[in-house]
């Protein structure tokens, strides 16, 4: 993989959020040549910058609907592949800023593979939705990528609508290009550097750090959790195949953990508690917007035709996630250094299976 990527020009949406900083740092060290699309982040506590990355890769700060500035960065830098990630991500958010989720989520979608069809140097595209764009069935069986869309929120509709996107242009456009389009579901992805409001893992790391009780609203939740290099390593054997055969890998694929393995809110914060050497818990009542009680992804298809597959237990994901903010908080190790010999230790754990 490393071989594949170095020297290849990549464009990253949404660079400078959690995720993308992530997938930044692994090209970094693939020796891609990277453009980064982002929103400018939170110098005090933005993964983005305590990774140097803004001194390492190009990045340009924008907003994915300004479809002139956007189309200007594509066409200028010529990317081989692209890596759609910038969305709102937050549930909770989307019902406070309902148009402006549906908004970044779905049209920002439309921006980047309308003007990307036009550009000659891109063979592969890779667009990141959520494993929430799934009408909710109420099955603990696991979505395939078969089952129907839908959403029941503001976030789950707008993810819904951009696969209904990514689906028209990949029939109407791309396929006739012979380009790679495909879309990448994932959910409750975890790890360090990750502090967006209103999620589970930064909610309750704020609480360790400062000494708090944690407050949660639904322990009883089943999640599919998973550390975000598992979906990362996905999407990137993901753009390699359908840069070498685009007809045959451009289709929809889950990204999740490993059958009958999703765990619960409340188990999920105990083995925190326990790694972390305190902490306590109560339920938040009081939160009344939707939310799915049980969310399972099918991954068969994946680990079939792509030959992924998740390496890590949900307790090895808990326990990496944990131990990443542990290092760079308490015990005040570079935020770069860990990250970095988490995703080695990740990579030489791939190769070994």
């Amino acid at each position: 993989m490393k071989n594949f990527y170095q020297n290849k020009k990549i464009l990253i949406t949404g660079a400078t959020g959690f995720k993308g900083a992530w997938l930044c740092q692994i090209l970094d060290l693939f020796g891609s040549k990277i453009l980064g699309v982002g929103y400018k982040p939170n110098k005090n506590q933005n993964l983005f910058n305590h990774l140097q990355l803004d001194k390492k890769i190009k990045t340009k700060y924008s907003d994915i609907r300004d479809y002139k500035k956007l189309k200007k960065i594509i066409n200028s830098f010529k990317p081989q592949i692209i890596f759609h990630l910038a969305a709102q991500p937050i549930i909770f958010q989307s019902y406070v800023d309902p148009v402006g989720t549906i908004n970044v989520n779905s049209t920002g979608t439309l921006n980047i593979l309308d003007i990307s069809r036009s550009v000659s140097s891109v063979k592969s595209v890779v667009c990141i939705t959520s494993d929430k764009c799934y009408a909710n069935n109420f099955s603990t069986k696991g979505f395939k990528e078969t089952d129907h869309l839908g959403g029941s929120d503001p976030y789950s509709a707008s993810k819904a609508s951009a696969e209904i996107i990514i689906n028209a242009f990949k029939e109407s456009f791309y396929s006739k290009k012979n380009i790679g389009l495909a879309s990448a579901r994932a959910g409750n992805v975890i790890g360090g550097g990750d502090w967006a409001p209103n999620r589970l893992i930064p909610d309750t790391i704020n609480s360790l750090i400062n000494k708090k009780t944690i407050r949660l609203r639904n322990p009883g939740f089943n999640r599919p959790w998973q550390h975000v290099l598992e979906p990362l390593n996905g999407y990137l054997i993901l753009a390699q195949k359908l840069y070498k055969n685009p007809k045959k890998y451009s289709t929809s694929w889950n990204f999740g953990s490993e059958k009958n393995t999703v765990t619960s809110v409340f188990e999920v914060v105990k083995k925190m508690i326990k790694i972390w050497g305190s902490g306590k818990i109560i339920h938040k009542k009081n939160f009344s917007y939707y939310e799915q009680k049980n969310l399972q992804l099918n991954i068969t298809k994946a680990k079939k035709g792509l030959k992924w597959k998740p390496h890590y237990s949900i307790f090895q994901s808990v326990k990496t996630t944990t131990d990443w903010y542990k290092e760079v908080y308490i015990n005040k190790k570079s935020p770069k250094k860990i990250t970095i010999e988490q995703i080695i230790q990740y990579f030489n754990y791939d190769k070994k299976n």
